[in-house]
């Protein structure tokens, strides 16, 4: 046998790149497969073009924090390659709502592998908008491309793995976990997966395809006027709405639609709507039925209405029960979402069905959205610590009910906080449980409205700092779930505090530690 003798790699990296030999070598072969490239007749990347690839690799992302407005995200991407660009314009929180993390939907549309633009459910309007200006900027918008999510563009994925292909699950009950006196309203629900043929992984996310109330459509129908067995396409114009279209804050186009059909002042305020401004102070109040009530005047024919619609967008919950333990079954914690914009009520819409709409015995399409970097450790003597204040507790039951099934021997410490005691204290009688068991080595709990002075889980890390950092020093791996925008951020300097007090270490080299958790994958966010 004759061995052949390769011939030298394509030479992608300038000479000036600085690295050794050995790293040049890699790297060139590293890049020459990630971009194709074959021997023949190869020219390499300009320095120019290696410095945008490099400088994509290796930015760092300074943007990617959710508690960070889009306008700093922004600034911060300003000059970077228009892969960058897009990932700052998304809302930095990894849910997976969108079937991708941040990073890969911005690379997916920037390659054309994309074309809807607005799936990024915690951005709503700003993200989409910033994403259409950049691909306008950009002149690569894809022409025929769809920009909804009506339609996808990839083939869809196996069935209940993806929100493009959902499943069917039989929604079993819901139990509130809330005592009297309480300001919210949670609620344990549970699904049968055994006919979908669906299994996860705690830290996996559960992904819920919901319908709109029955009384906001019915009151939508009514103001534009129309019938509503109204035929669109195989399905009448309620069916459609209740099941199809997104009926949250009014879309662009829904605005723009109205300036087609209408004049004067009235169609100038339209324009400056769909153009982002807010010409009479209430963008707030504007969803889909507040804004066919201000523009009462304009007669939308049901098809041209229903076109201008958003799709209405799965939901993600936290799963917070283990297939090890309860094979065959899923639950999640939900918090109800209702409250008031002027006079008017407003009602989550997932969150609503789950807990009211839906009933014992009816088939929810469903998926089961795998997890970014957010699960156990894969040494089970491996200490975690887990801090989930309210709903954020989901994925810590799950955890713990799945180190016990799997006899995990490694400590298990958890930080929950809510109002009030007395009636927000969820899974109270479980999580008391695990800890006469042994099973929770540590239960430490924070209550914001049982004293006069507010006390956070982040006020109960610091006073347990010295505890908190000996874990981390033996290895533990840190979780937290629930709010980015403040209560994670709060969670995060109360652990720089902690490894800047008790590992004598100055702030910046705390940062640095904290960091360095992160990289290695020992610091796991959940946050929305």
């Amino acid at each position: 046998m004759t061995v052949q003798t390769p011939s030298p790699l394509v030479q992608v990296l300038p000479e000036t790149a600085p690295f050794s030999e050995e790293q040049r070598s890699w790297l060139n072969g590293f890049f020459a497969g990630l971009l194709s490239l074959d021997n023949a007749g190869v020219t390499a990347l300009s320095p120019a073009e290696n410095a945008a690839v490099m400088a994509e690799a290796d930015d760092g992302a300074p943007w990617h924090d959710p508690a960070m407005a889009i306008a700093d995200r922004m600034q911060l991407a300003e000059g970077k390659p228009l892969p960058r660009r897009l990932f700052a314009a998304m809302a930095q929180q990894d849910c997976g709502q969108c079937g991708y993390v941040c990073e890969t939907y911005s690379a997916a549309i920037a390659e054309g592998k994309e074309g809807r633009l607005n799936l990024c459910a915690p951005g709503g309007k700003e993200t989409l908008r910033q994403l259409k200006a950049l691909m306008e900027e950009g002149g690569t918008a894809p022409a025929a491309a769809p920009v909804d999510a009506s339609t996808p563009v990839a083939p869809l994925g196996p069935l209940g793995r993806c929100r493009e292909n959902p499943a069917l699950a039989t929604f079993l009950l819901r139990r509130k976990l809330n005592g009297e006196g309480s300001e919210k309203e949670t609620w344990h629900v549970e699904f049968d997966l055994s006919e979908s043929g669906l299994d996860y992984i705690v830290g996996d996310a559960f992904g819920i395809v919901a319908q709109n109330d029955p009384r906001l459509v019915d009151a939508v129908i009514a103001l534009l006027g129309a019938r509503p067995d109204a035929d669109l396409g195989g399905k009448t114009l309620r069916e459609k709405l209740l099941a199809d279209c997104a009926l949250g804050p009014a879309p662009d186009a829904l605005f723009q639609l109205i300036s087609y059909v209408t004049g004067g002042e009235t169609r100038q305020k339209a324009k400056r709507l769909a153009g982002g401004e807010d010409p009479d102070g209430d963008l707030d109040r504007l969803d889909v039925l507040g804004t066919l009530h201000k523009f009462s005047s304009a007669r939308l024919s049901p098809e041209a209405f229903f076109e201008a619609l958003d799709p209405l967008q799965p939901r993600l919950y936290s799963i917070s029960s283990s297939f090890n333990a309860t094979p065959g079954r899923i639950s999640l914690t939900v918090d109800t979402v209702r409250y008031k914009i002027g006079s008017r009520p407003r009602w989550g819409v997932a969150s609503t069905y789950l807990g009211e709409r839906v009933r014992p015995g009816d088939k929810v399409p469903v998926y089961v959205q795998r997890a970014h970097g957010f699960g156990l450790p894969e040494n089970p003597e491996t200490p975690v610590i887990m801090c989930g204040p309210g709903t954020g507790v989901a994925p810590f039951r799950a955890f713990l009910h799945d180190r016990k099934a799997t006899g995990a021997k490694g400590r298990n410490w958890l930080f929950f906080g809510h109002q009030r005691r007395a009636s927000d204290f969820f899974y109270e009688d479980e999580l008391n449980a695990m800890k006469r068991e042994g099973l929770l080595t540590g239960l430490t709990l924070a209550w914001s409205r049982d004293c006069k002075e507010k006390i956070y889980v982040q006020d109960r890390m610091r006073e347990r700092g010295a505890e908190l950092f000996a874990w981390l020093e033996q290895g533990a791996h840190f979780y937290v779930c629930g709010d980015a925008k403040r209560m994670a951020k709060d969670v995060e300097r109360a652990m720089v505090d902690v490894v800047a007090q008790h590992g004598r270490r100055s702030v910046d080299e705390a940062v640095a530690y904290v960091a360095a958790l992160k990289k290695a994958g020992r610091y796991q966010a959940d946050v929305y």
